[in-house]
């Protein structure tokens, strides 16, 4: 039997002063970066930009992959982009309750270590994606502590 993964997704999209793009949860008090898990038959960029529009009604132009981050805890691949912003304006949506753009060395505190990592990852981005392994709690049991 094929071991079965899941392919995570996710955008690492600067305004011009700089800041990240974080969007609140609606299930937890967590900021996030936009993504989510691929569907059947998905690429990674259009997964991608399929979830950013769901979760804040931007159009996104995906330009590099800067992240591979492997989740073996969880049989879990999770690649990380850097977009840039084409269209679209920030829409109300079941998945997140507030969108906004933060400085990358003021993030909430209330944001996942994981997803710090593939915020720094991707500013330090230069031609070579970043191969890691992310282990720990996942972001739900991180809120449980």
């Amino acid at each position: 039997m094929k071991p079965e993964f899941v392919i995570g997704v996710f955008a690492v999209i600067l305004d011009e002063q700089g800041r990240v793009l974080l969007g609140h949860r609606t299930d937890y008090d967590l900021w996030n970066l936009p993504g989510g898990t691929l569907e059947h038959g998905e690429t990674p960029w259009d997964g991608l930009r399929r979830e950013v529009m769901e979760e804040t009604g931007l159009e996104v132009e995906v330009l590099n992959l800067t992240g591979i981050y492997s989740k073996p805890d969880k049989n879990e691949v999770v690649l990380t982009f850097i977009c840039k912003r084409t269209g679209g304006s920030f829409v109300d949506n079941e998945e997140s309750d507030k969108i906004d753009y933060f400085d990358i060395n003021i993030l909430p505190e209330n944001i996942s270590q994981k997803h710090v990592e593939r915020i720094r990852d991707a500013i330090g981005y230069s031609d070579q994606p970043a191969l890691k392994i992310q282990t720990g709690r996942s972001t739900t049991k991180w809120v449980d502590k």
